[in-house]
């Protein structure tokens, strides 16, 4: 810098508001969901007072999911996709799907095993691989489009991540229990082996589908209207099940179904084509 001209300050990015207040609303369904365990964690582990308190919090999970499944969606809508929201997204993310569900997943399911501290361990396991997919993800974000890149996820996306990890603890619990925290031990070695998998899913080559060539608004078929309806009716229905296996789903097919289907039945499933 020349000490006979002043400094100059970087410019000020742009800031498109409606994406990013739903990026907001992500982060403080995260907050709140962190906020809640921690009264949970104030009563004795497997407590109905503390099931009562990581109920809630997996509640604030799924909606955060909501605002991250809206938020790139009206940006894109908008033409509002810059470097400003994609780091408030992961910085979101880190705190929603990082965070908060290795929290959950440590005190609610994995405080029993034992081996001192292993439920913690793999907590920070999954903390710290979330971390890692989503900072490198934004460095892949940065760099120039190649021509006919795709717009793909490479390895599990965290807010899949943290809905898989919940939605089957969710699930273990309505099964093996009466809905509370008295989960059996051997149900607890499969949620850790579960999240631990996940994990690794997330640093992946495994290419997950973004959905984002579906245009809604635009366009749209019976069956895809009556699989949304579906979808809903489930969700209000089973909420102790359906997350689960819809999660399931989405997972189940990058790792096992998508590799072996043709370009043109990729279209159809993922893209509406």
């Amino acid at each position: 810098m020349s000490p006979n001209k002043p400094p100059v300050l970087p410019d000020e990015p742009q800031i498109p508001l409606l994406p990013n207040m739903l990026t907001a609303g992500n982060l403080i369904c995260g907050f709140f969901s962190i906020l809640t365990i921690f009264k949970g964690m104030a009563f004795v582990d497997g407590s109905v007072e503390a099931f009562e308190y990581y109920q809630q919090a997996t509640y604030f999970i799924f909606a955060a999911c909501v605002f991250d499944l809206l938020d790139g969606r009206v940006a894109r809508m908008f033409n509002a996709d810059g470097p400003f929201g994609r780091e408030f997204d992961s910085i979101a993310d880190v705190v929603s799907f990082g965070v908060a569900p290795a929290l959950l997943l440590s005190r609610a399911v994995l405080f029993k095993l034992p081996v001192p501290y292993l439920g913690d361990g793999v907590a920070i396991i999954y903390l710290l691989c979330a971390a890692l997919r989503l900072a490198r993800f934004n460095c892949m974000a940065a760099q120039p489009r190649k021509e006919n890149q795709s717009a793909d996820f490479v390895g599990l996306p965290v807010p899949m991540a943290a809905g898989a990890v919940v939605s089957a603890m969710y699930l273990v619990i309505d099964v093996t229990t009466n809905r509370n925290l008295n989960i059996p031990m051997l149900w607890q070695i499969i949620m850790l082996v579960a999240m631990v998998a996940i994990s690794l899913l997330m640093m992946s080559r495994v290419i997950y589908p973004s959905f984002k060539h579906v245009d809604v608004a635009k366009r749209g078929t019976i069956l895809g209207f009556f699989a949304a309806v579906t979808v809903i009716w489930a969700l209000i229905t089973f909420p102790w099940i359906a997350p689960a296996i819809i999660f399931l789903l989405y997972l189940v097919y990058g790792l096992v179904v998508r590799p072996f289907l043709t370009r043109a039945m990729r279209l159809k499933i993922e893209a509406g084509q």
